[in-house]
């Protein structure tokens, strides 16, 4: 294998890259884009929650749970009803996320030691939303009902000696603040790597198959390793300065801090990396031009985000699905990133998840690079 041939056609790789006007749009608005979208439009945060409030029972305690959602900056009032059928037009209308009703009579079972009911009707056509901003709405509700509970022990322990109490404190490691762009930011640097790295090296082969280049190639004195390493190596130089510029962004630009080790960090992102570039390999080996090697790409692109646990928690997926996500190499890698970036492990937690990452990454490129010398072949 000789090592300047290799460089030769690494320089003029990176020179076709340079010289490509779409592949710069590719290298750098994506990642760009992609961090910046899911740094802030695809977030699990839900402030400003229009609401509509039906209070017929208008007492001072009707009031007080009322001014606790509305004192919880998550809960907008914007419309005081005074019939339950305006619940359905503001609903239907799309008007209110959500509609507090509590109803007559409300104070009064509170003062007789009653169990007072109330009702929280929210619009599930975002299931989503719905359940955050039902959590949120259980969280005012638990917080009003444990204050009256405390008030009533305190009525009892003029005639008790001594009335136990549970006295709850929540502590939130990892990420206190519980901001999404914590828990997204750093999965966005798998996707690009994942989408850059694909793409780069697929086209990058193919292009020379449009162009009649390839045979020229095929006939020089590179051996089909050589060629396939000069196809390779800047899909990897590229990788880890997307890479570098996702970390910077994220630490500088959404404050995300990295808890791990970062050498740690690039070092497990080659592993991945050997995956995706042998994939890029095995698509150019079964694509004739480049819009069928894009088609072709996001073929695998989208199983892999979607079923990675990128966006969706894999322990809520079908039980048959979440067997089928042992097999993407990018659910071990969130792991990976996110244990660094959030949770500061290293090996010593993160070495089941490295090793089987190595046995995806070694294994495809292999396999790829043996189609690959054949079809040259």
């Amino acid at each position: 294998m000789n090592i300047r041939r290799i460089i030769r056609l690494l320089k003029k790789e990176l020179l076709q890259i340079v010289r490509d006007r779409r592949m710069i749009g590719l290298l750098l608005f994506s990642p760009v884009l992609q961090l910046f979208l899911f740094g802030y439009a695809v977030t699990t945060d839900i402030n400003h929650i229009s609401t509509a409030v039906y209070d017929e029972d208008r007492t001072a305690a009707s009031r007080e749970l009322i001014e606790r959602f509305t004192s919880s900056g998550y809960f907008i009032p914007k419309y005081y009803l005074s019939s339950p059928r305006e619940i359905d037009e503001l609903l239907d209308g799309g008007r209110v996320q959500m509609v507090l009703h509590i109803p007559r009579g409300f104070a009064g079972n509170m003062a007789r030691g009653r169990g007072a009911e109330m009702q929280t009707v929210l619009d599930g056509s975002d299931s989503m939303s719905a359940r955050v901003i039902a959590g949120y709405a259980t969280a005012v509700i638990q917080g009003y009902s444990g204050r009256i509970m405390l008030e009533q022990l305190d009525r009892l322990r003029g005639t008790v000696s001594r009335v136990p109490s549970i006295e709850g404190r929540l502590r939130v490691w990892y990420n206190p603040e519980l901001r999404s762009a914590r828990f997204m930011v750093p999965a966005v640097l798998s996707m690009i790597l994942l989408t850059v790295t694909i793409m780069l090296t697929s086209m990058s082969i193919v292009r020379e198959k449009e162009l009649g280049t390839l045979e020229q190639l095929v006939v020089t004195p590179l051996t089909p390793a050589e060629l396939m390493l000069g196809k390779t190596l800047p899909g990897l130089l590229i990788g880890m300065l997307d890479m570098t510029f996702v970390l910077l962004v994220a630490v500088f630009w959404f404050r995300v801090e990295i808890a791990g080790s970062i050498p740690l960090l690039f070092l497990l992102s080659i592993l991945f990396l050997l995956t995706t570039l042998g994939l890029g390999i095995f698509i150019s080996t079964i694509s004739k031009t480049q819009h069928e090697a894009t088609l072709t790409s996001f073929f695998f692109i989208l199983p892999f985000i979607i079923l990675s646990g990128f966006m969706f928690p894999i322990e809520n997926m079908p039980r048959i699905i979440q067997y089928v996500t042992y097999a993407i190499p990018m659910r071990y890698f969130l792991e990976i990133i996110r244990g660094i970036f959030l949770r500061g492990v290293g090996l010593n937690y993160l070495w089941p998840q490295t090793l089987t990452l190595a046995a995806f990454g070694i294994g495809i490129l292999t396999l790829s690079a043996a189609r690959f010398s054949k079809r040259l072949g």
